[in-house]
């Protein structure tokens, strides 16, 4: 049998090859730089705060901003008495629908389209408001 070499080469994953100098060290300074953080992440920043926003009643299962997916546990909203699961799938930078894709289930199977509907467009309406208010800033 062949002895196969191990390499002890020191990978650096998720470099930022726009920091020259070092000055972002960590995950959150990809959403604290407002002009590459889109780029980088393929995110849109916006409907990602937008969607913990307005799924807030859900416990937070996962979380990737890299991918854009975002899993959550059986919750119930105010005002009903049914439980939801959700996983959000943002897939683009820009602030579009095109951008969100959201699957919804209940206990007793799945939720109608108009249901994920409205959710969509709460989150594209709120990560709006949050653009303007960037804007304003």
């Amino acid at each position: 049998m062949k002895s196969e070499q191990v390499s002890n080469k020191v990978s650096t994953i998720n470099v930022n090859p726009e920091d020259i100098e070092g000055q972002n060290q960590g995950i959150f300074d990809l959403f604290s730089n407002k002009e590459s953080s889109e780029s980088i992440l393929k995110v849109n920043r916006y409907i990602w705060k937008a969607s913990l926003e307005v799924l807030s009643f859900l416990p937070i299962e996962g979380a990737d901003p890299f991918s854009g997916i975002i899993t959550t546990g059986w919750g119930i909203p105010p005002g009903t008495s049914t439980e939801y699961k959700a996983t959000v799938y943002i897939q683009d930078p820009s602030l579009d629908s095109r951008s969100l894709k959201v699957a919804l289930l209940k206990r007793t199977g799945p939720v109608d389209a108009q249901t994920i509907r409205t959710i969509e467009n709460a989150i594209l309406s709120r990560a709006r408001q949050l653009r303007i208010n960037d804007d304003k800033l």
